[in-house]
C-alpha cells in the first residue's frame, strides 16, 4: 500500500453485498404484501424478484420491479403505483449490512492512505446505504453520481475524486466489481484498477 497515496472504492457489490440486500428487500415486501406463502412458492417468488431486479439494475426507477412481482404473484395487499418508488427508496437502503471483515480492512487501510468512495445511483438511496452501514467515517471523499453530475464509467467522476483527495492518477488504485463501469472507468482516468469478483 505504501506506493499508493489513495484507494478508491465502488459501493454496491464491492463493499456492500447487494445480492443479500435484494433478498432482504424481498422479505420486507413479503411481510407487507403477502400472507401464508409456502416455502416452495417463496423460493420461486424470490428467484423471480431477483431476476426483475437484475433487469432494472442501474435504473433509478424501481417501480417496474415491484409491479412485475405483483403481476406475476398477486398479493393480498398491493402497494399503489404512486407509492412503489417511495417504498423502494426508503426500504431498500435499510436492507444493507456490512461485513466485519470489510470494516477491519477499511480501518487498516485508512491509517495508511486516503480513501474515497465512488458510486453510481440516486443521492438519497446511496446516502442512506452509507449512513445505515456507518461507512461515511471511513472515507475522505464520497462521490455519488447523481450529486456529482457524472456517472461511472465517465472519467470525470474519477477526476473529481482525485481532486478532492489531492492525488495524481498514478498515485491511486480503484477497487470495483463491474468490468465496464469500474475497471474501464478507472482506466479511462489513468487509475490502476483491481477487479473484485466475489
Amino acid at each position: 500500500m505504501r506506493e499508493y497515496k489513495a484507494v478508491l472504492f465502488d459501493l454496491d457489490d464491492t463493499l456492500l453485498d447487494r445480492d443479500q440486500a435484494v433478498n432482504n428487500m424481498f422479505f420486507v415486501i413479503l411481510e407487507k404484501c403477502y400472507k401464508n406463502v409456502g416455502n416452495s412458492l417463496k423460493s420461486t417468488m424470490l428467484e423471480y424478484f431477483r431476476t426483475q431486479d437484475k433487469r432494472a439494475y442501474g435504473k433509478s426507477d424501481k417501480t417496474g420491479v415491484l409491479e412485475a412481482l405483483f403481476d406475476e404473484f398477486p398479493p393480498e395487499y398491493r402497494l399503489p403505483n404512486d407509492e412503489t418508488q417511495n417504498f423502494w427508496n426508503y426500504q431498500f437502503p435499510a436492507c444493507f449490512s456490512i461485513n466485519e471483515n470489510t470494516i477491519t480492512f477499511l480501518n487498516t487501510i485508512k491509517n495508511q492512505v486516503k480513501v474515497a468512495l465512488i458510486t453510481n445511483g440516486t443521492t438519497q438511496r446511496q446516502k442512506e446505504k452509507i449512513r445505515n452501514t456507518d461507512l461515511e467515517r471511513y472515507f475522505d471523499a464520497i462521490l455519488i453520481s447523481e450529486e456529482a453530475g457524472f456517472t461511472k464509467p465517465d472519467k470525470q467522476i474519477f477526476d473529481l475524486a482525485l481532486t478532492e483527495l489531492n492525488v495524481q492518477p498514478e498515485e491511486a488504485i480503484f477497487v470495483g466489481d463491474d468490468l465496464e463501469m469500474d475497471m474501464a472507468g478507472c482506466q479511462n482516468a489513468g487509475i490502476k484498477g483491481i477487479w473484485f469478483n466475489p
